[in-house]
């Protein structure tokens, strides 16, 4: 198997290469497991356009597949920080459209909450 740096993200990937490239642990919590407790998650989902090359999949625990569920990374991404850090930390190796994407969209997101709790200006 290729260093992960190197794994060309044009490459459909098996579920044991997806899993051996990510070191058996869930990008989205760190949890180690094995191939009969970890799964494959694309990042853009396929109904939405994405594929299964390594630029957009994923490994995930069973727990943090359910809790995503069919939710968009990014609404996921944000009700969870504690994940998100994980999953910046752990899937470099991802499109760096789709990582883009999700950096700007969670940007974007606090942006937007950060205007509406501010305190209205009493002048």
């Amino acid at each position: 198997m290729r260093d992960r740096d190197t794994t060309p993200r044009h490459v459909t990937l098996a579920r044991e290469a997806v899993f051996a490239r990510d070191g058996y642990r869930c990008v989205y919590c760190g949890a180690e497991g094995t191939a009969e407790t970890l799964s494959v998650d694309h990042v853009q989902p396929r109904v939405r356009g994405g594929d299964h090359s390594a630029g957009n999949v994923v490994t995930a625990c069973g727990a943090c597949n359910a809790r995503k569920g069919h939710r968009r990374h990014t609404d996921f991404l944000a009700d969870e920080p504690d994940t998100w850090r994980h999953f910046r930390a752990r899937a470099g190796y991802l499109w760096p459209r789709l990582l883009a994407a999700v950096e700007e969209e969670l940007a974007r997101r606090a942006t937007r909450t950060h205007r509406e709790t501010r305190a209205p200006d009493r002048g």
